[in-house]
């Protein structure tokens, strides 16, 4: 029987106005005498922008501050990043090596005094360790060269959900995961192993919408003998509990058209990423923290943090450490 293996971020962060603090030792409440400022630098996709999307609201009502740059192109894997840095090792004019916001990689890593820098595979890969070299080793070495007083960081990305087209193929290619636990348990190895070889922290959010899933209250469970084809607009299938965005309707041409994306997370799931977010990047415990989003209920917003709390302190073969801090004059 498949057990989940969980890796965590543990590590502390070394402050203007406070001392270490560790996943081990956090309070239960969020803890407001101490205010940290954590600057971070993203690369990724529509996943990162989805785990981050509450994180500024989450860490200012935990009495924090945040400094967020995002490199990010949609859809794109860990290999496309990579190209475009080396590609300003070859050419520093080289328009390939350009973001949309106009600045390189190695531009944003010089930006500013990073605590952390952020990577991650593209979803449709992550089940696949191959898929990750040799690109994120790539990434890490510009990375600890252009940045070298930021911790890198693996964003864990999460397996679609359990009713996604992904799965409904009888026969499902090599290598292909067939099930949401088989690609779970693919881009979990993947992660764990990737980020034992860069010697990096993991942030586990895709941990916690595995246990969320599976939760026997919480958990999402997919509508039996579900028959897309008999809906009429705009009736929808119950998807209470759904980290995923699912079942929608597209009401941009004549007719609307019924969509389904299992893949990015919806409000839930938003929500769920930037509480493992907050407690990877500030060692401190999501649960009672006052933000939740109006349209997410009290009792399934306290499950989430827990949840978030839970993946983040569970596990532990990656490599521990500390951000190494600045002078004063620096973090000013």
């Amino acid at each position: 029987m498949f057990r989940p293996i969980f890796f965590v971020c543990l590590f502390t962060l070394i402050s203007l106005n406070a001392g270490p603090s560790s996943f081990a030792d956090s309070p239960e409440q969020p803890a407001h005498d101490s205010p940290k400022h954590v600057r971070i630098l993203t690369i990724g996709n529509s996943f990162t922008h989805n785990a981050t999307r509450f994180l500024d609201e989450v860490v200012e009502a935990g009495g924090h501050k945040l400094t967020h740059t995002m490199l990010s192109i949609g859809g794109s894997p860990l290999e496309l990043h990579a190209k475009k840095a080396l590609a300003f090792e070859n050419d520093p004019t080289a328009a390939s090596a350009k973001y949309s916001n106009g600045n390189t990689l190695q531009e944003a890593l010089r930006s500013e005094p990073w605590d952390f820098v952020t990577i991650q595979q593209v979803s449709f890969k992550s089940h696949d360790v191959q898929t990750y070299r040799p690109y994120a080793q790539q990434l890490a070495e510009i990375i600890r060269r252009e940045a070298p007083q930021a911790k890198l960081l693996v964003h864990q990305t999460w397996a679609y959900r359990s009713d996604d087209p992904r799965f409904n193929r009888s026969k499902p290619a090599a290598g292909e995961p067939g099930t949401q636990q088989a690609m779970y348990e693919g881009l979990s190895e993947a992660y764990q192993t990737i980020t034992a070889e860069l010697a990096a922290n993991r942030i586990p959010v895709g941990d916690a919408f595995w246990i969320a899933d599976n939760d026997p209250k919480f958990g999402y469970q997919p509508p039996e003998d579900f028959d897309a084809q008999s809906l009429e607009y705009p009736s929808l299938p119950e998807q209470t509990h759904s980290l995923h965005a699912g079942y929608s309707w597209n009401k941009s041409k004549e007719k609307p058209q019924l969509k389904m994306d299992g893949h990015h997370a919806n409000l839930a799931g938003e929500y769920l990423g930037a509480c493992v977010w907050f407690e990877c990047l500030y060692g401190e415990s999501p649960i009672g923290n006052e933000f939740v989003p109006n349209q997410l209920g009290a009792e399934y917003a306290a499950h989430l943090q827990t949840i978030a709390n839970q993946a983040a302190q569970q596990g532990g073969d990656v490599v521990h450490g500390v951000a190494k801090s600045r002078s004063a004059a620096e973090k000013d």
